[in-house]
């Protein structure tokens, strides 16, 4: 009975461990508009998938940002949400838009 506890407990924190991280992830970026040239300052939330570099972050903020007629000109870092609230007020009405 002891035995089949503790394989169970083991299941259990075997299952744990091996669950994926739900961390948040951020991305500070720079966007840009043509006729008339319009630039402005975002951030972004990522899924979990676009967190790994600036390359993976990019491919996923393009064409949310797209959407809107802005063309992605970089990708300045990726950060978590402690990183929210001192970008908040320089990013406007771009915080977390997309």
């Amino acid at each position: 009975m002891k035995t089949r506890i503790l394989f169970l407990l083991g299941l259990v924190l075997a299952a744990n461990v091996a669950a994926p991280a739900n961390a948040e992830c951020y991305a500070d970026y720079k966007a840009k508009q043509n006729d008339p040239l319009r630039l402005h300052y975002g951030v972004i939330e990522l899924p979990d998938t676009a967190c790994a570099d600036r390359g993976t972050a990019a491919r996923a903020i393009e064409p949310r940002i797209a959407a809107d007629g802005w063309q992605l000109l970089n990708v300045m870092s990726i950060f978590g949400q402690d990183g929210l609230s001192e970008r908040k007020e320089s990013a406007g009405p771009y915080f977390l838009r997309y």
